[in-house]
């Protein structure tokens, strides 16, 4: 499906102005200039009682101007008023509302259905930012053998005020599979729907670090790069979400990771091993800062 218009889209609710609501990314052509199709992308949300916030991610996935998506939401039969917003925008997307086993669950389930040569999913509180989809599939179309793409992304409030930006870093299995730390902010993650096959899929028996280990899977089938320039998506930190409350369990599987990825003889070294992440992360924060530092320069 091509992404609808901002004039195809309901109307948004009174009061919501600027992105995703009232403005729109401009449509892309069928193809490129190359005369090349633009590789279709499947995205996935899981949905529990996210009404304050899941129209805007519904909308900044709809309104990113792209030529081929398919959108699937997995509702895990949600008491609030989620279900009448699905409604509002189905025409747009595909939807089920059933109880799940958790997100992970859900996710996998809506993998199951995606037929995208591109996969990804964003949850019901976050959203994508314009040219994000465009910017994302260059990067693979321009790189064959690469098979998971990552970019920056912004952490915002639950009133959308930016409080800082996830630096994206290429993924390091070594430092990863040994510290469970990378800086692989999930929402800015995009991988092909063959090395997600691959590597398994999602593990469904986690409930909070099923991303990181996914893409610690996923990066042994192929290349990783990051996408330069602005950020790709927001993250929205609020009270109830699982970043601010599952802070034990979070724990709990990093540990996990490492001991079904990592040496017991590396672990031991810790710090050592953190202060290497540091150091491989260390120019990408430095460039972004000299950037930040020239952007506010120019305004003032």
């Amino acid at each position: 499906m091509h992404c609808p218009t901002l004039s195809e889209l309901p109307v948004p609710p009174e009061g919501k102005t600027g992105w995703p609501w009232t403005e729109e990314t401009p449509p892309l052509p069928q193809e490129s200039v190359e005369g090349r199709s633009w590789p279709k992308i499947s995205i996935v949300t899981p949905s529990y009682n996210q009404g304050n916030y899941i129209e805007e991610t519904i909308r900044s996935v709809l309104l990113q101007g792209y030529p081929d998506i398919e959108f699937i939401i997995m509702d895990g039969g949600s008491t609030d008023d989620t279900i009448s917003i699905l409604k509002k925008y189905e025409k747009f997307l595909s939807w089920v509302s059933e109880e799940d086993e958790g997100q992970a669950d859900a996710i996998a389930k809506g993998f199951e259905r995606a037929s995208g040569s591109i996969l990804a999913w964003i949850n019901s509180d976050d959203r994508y930012l314009p040219h994000a989809f465009m910017r994302i599939s260059e990067v693979f179309r321009n790189n064959e053998d690469c098979v998971f793409v990552l970019g920056d992304v912004r952490v915002i409030d639950e009133k959308g005020v930016l409080l800082y930006t996830n630096v994206a870093v290429t993924p390091n299995r070594f430092l990863s599979v040994n510290t469970a730390l990378g800086k692989w902010p999930q929402p800015g993650c995009f991988w092909t729907n063959e090395a997600y096959r691959m590597s398994g899929g999602v593990d469904k028996t986690l409930q909070f670090c099923m991303d990181l280990d996914l893409f610690i899977r996923i990066i042994t089938c192929g290349r990783s790069k990051c996408v330069g320039g602005k950020p790709v998506a927001d993250f929205r930190l609020h009270k109830e979400s699982k970043t601010s409350t599952w802070v034990e369990v979070q724990e709990r599987e990093n540990h996990l990771i490492i001991r079904k990825y990592g040496s017991p003889f590396f672990s031991k070294f810790y710090p050592l091993l953190l202060l290497g992440w540091v150091i491989w992360m260390g120019p990408r924060i430095f460039a972004v800062t000299r950037q930040k530092i020239a952007e506010f320069r120019m305004r003032g």
